[in-house]
């Protein structure tokens, strides 16, 4: 499991998707995980790095927002 996911449950509730199946599907979960990365511009698995600027997008509506999306593909 990417090392941040558990933190968005709420996102990914929001986005209608059941995390659990995420975490069961290894294509799907590091596809999402991909479009998370790309969204805030960080290089693909330095989840640290992508954690820290998701917090930050956590803080507005808007990013909240981009997040859910990015979420839903």
């Amino acid at each position: 499991m990417s090392c941040y996911f558990r933190h968005l449950s709420s996102l990914f509730e929001e986005a209608g998707i059941d995390l659990d199946e995420v975490k069961a599907d290894k294509a799907r979960k590091k596809e999402i995980d991909a479009r998370l990365h790309a969204l805030v511009g960080v290089e693909y698995k330095d989840c640290p790095l992508a954690w820290k600027k998701i917090k930050e997008m956590l803080s507005d509506g808007e990013g909240r927002t981009r997040l859910v999306e990015a979420i839903k593909g």
